[in-house]
């Protein structure tokens, strides 16, 4: 049924700083490898995947799948994890020297989610992903929540002002901070920098929200938010007014620097001759390929159903027309869910009836990102779906922040899916390549 196995071949590691697996090891079950949400004995896991396996054979993409998520503004993670793939080889400390192998000609790069934040370089990464749709790659980009926040965000600024998404800029709070400073540093610098600037005050205007906002916000949106969100979105509102100067202040900017970098930015993103316009022209929802949806957070039983009545471009669709013109209706509403949600209580559900709908659609496992893992990728069963949980915690932000590696920098991951039959998880926070397959064998 299988063909011999082929595993990556690391080319440049000499230009990395972080040790990638060698041997591979049948996928661990059970612990934080893999587990069953409502069954916690791996016997019993292996038992439903197969199962899983048997009632409804994969197809497996007819070209190799790379998946890498959450980046998080690391170039170094995302270079180190396109060496994993073995889709690329470096030829040099620059990031502009590599060159596709032969796999990276083959293969789709798929990056789920989450360039932005955290830092230490938002711009330098999306410029490295440019270089590698340059070198011919298949490059694939979906959305992810910081992505999108920070989108909205800046977006917002210096449009008509509407209630329903007004606030979204200083809602970003602290976060949106780093990037703010990035591109003062870049593009802003010199006597003259802010020379059409408007006065502080006129910044303030523009950035916050109306005076009036808390007494609009809650009449346009309720039918749409419960009661509880409105009072929780509020709340955070004021929180973040209250703050957001003075955080700028810490990072040595004002507001005035802010407004000219908020500027800057929707020149750069938004218009047509801007340098990183291509990106969110090019961002989608969701991606299938074989048996595969690739996303970056999950879904749930309303987006199952709008995949199962009207397939994923509708989706993918409804993403770009929502995201330009309906901001409000996308980020309050149900496509959003599946940029954002982790199977939480709280989060709207995925129950078998959601995931007998994907089965109709031939979608028997959803690929994704969003929340962090310390040990490589996981495989998670849900009501009877397949999830292989992808982000394993590359960017050195987090892996500082939740002591992660015994390294204090970046670290390096990815996720291969090949037409072979199956899974590579690699991570340099494991000491094996996972292997997945079927069928479903125990180490």
């Amino acid at each position: 049924m299988f063909n011999t196995l082929k595993l990556p071949s690391y080319k440049g590691q000499k230009w990395i700083s972080t040790l990638l697996p060698k041997k591979t090891q049948n996928w661990p079950l059970g612990k934080v490898h893999s587990s069953g949400k409502d069954l916690s004995s791996p016997d019993g896991l292996v038992e439903q995947l197969q199962e899983t396996l048997n009632e409804n054979p994969w197809v497996w993409p007819k070209a190799a799948i790379f998946f890498f998520s959450d980046l998080h503004a690391d170039t170094d993670a995302f270079i180190a994890s396109l060496i994993a793939s073995g889709g690329i080889k470096k030829t040099g400390a620059y990031d502009r020297q590599f060159k596709l192998t032969h796999a990276g000609r083959k293969a789709h790069f798929v990056i789920g989610g989450d360039c932005f934040d955290k830092g230490p370089s938002n711009l330098r990464l999306l410029r490295c992903i440019r270089l590698l749709i340059d070198s011919g790659a298949k490059v694939h980009i979906l959305a992810g929540n910081h992505d999108i926040r920070v989108k909205l965000g800046i977006h917002a600024v210096n449009l008509n002002k509407d209630p329903r998404s007004e606030h979204f800029f200083i809602r970003m709070g602290a976060k949106a901070i780093p990037f703010l400073k990035e591109i003062q540093q870049e593009y802003l610098q010199g006597k003259h920098a802010l020379k059409h600037t408007p006065d502080e005050q006129e910044c303030r205007k523009r950035l916050f929200p109306s005076e009036d906002w808390f007494d609009t916000f809650p009449k346009e949106a309720r039918g749409i938010l419960s009661e509880k969100i409105i009072k929780k979105e509020m709340k955070r509102l004021r929180e973040k007014i209250n703050e957001f100067e003075q955080d700028l202040n810490k990072e040595g900017l004002d507001l005035r620097i802010a407004y000219a970098a908020a500027i800057k930015w929707q020149e750069l993103f938004l218009d047509k001759k801007g340098e990183f316009h291509w990106y969110f022209k090019k961002m989608r929802l969701a991606l299938h390929k074989g048996s595969f949806l690739y996303v970056h957070a999950g879904l749930d039983d309303h987006i199952a159903r709008m995949i199962c009545e009207k397939g994923i471009k509708h989706l993918n669709q409804q993403f770009k027309k929502h995201l330009h013109d309906e901001i409000f209706d996308f980020y309050y509403g149900p496509l959003a869910n599946t940029i954002r949600t982790k199977y939480r209580d709280i989060d709207m559900p995925m129950t078998k009836q959601g995931n007998k709908m994907l089965r109709e659609k031939g979608i028997y496992a959803i690929v994704h990102g969003h929340k962090n893992l310390r040990y490589g990728q996981r495989i998670m069963l849900r009501k009877g779906m397949v999830n292989f949980e992808c982000d394993a915690s590359v960017d050195r932000h987090t892996r500082k922040k939740e002591h992660i590696g015994t390294q204090q920098g970046y670290g390096a991951a990815v996720t291969i899916f090949q037409p072979q039959g199956r899974v590579l998880g690699i991570s340099t926070d494991y000491p094996y390549i996972k292997l997945f397959q079927a069928p479903i064998t125990q180490p």
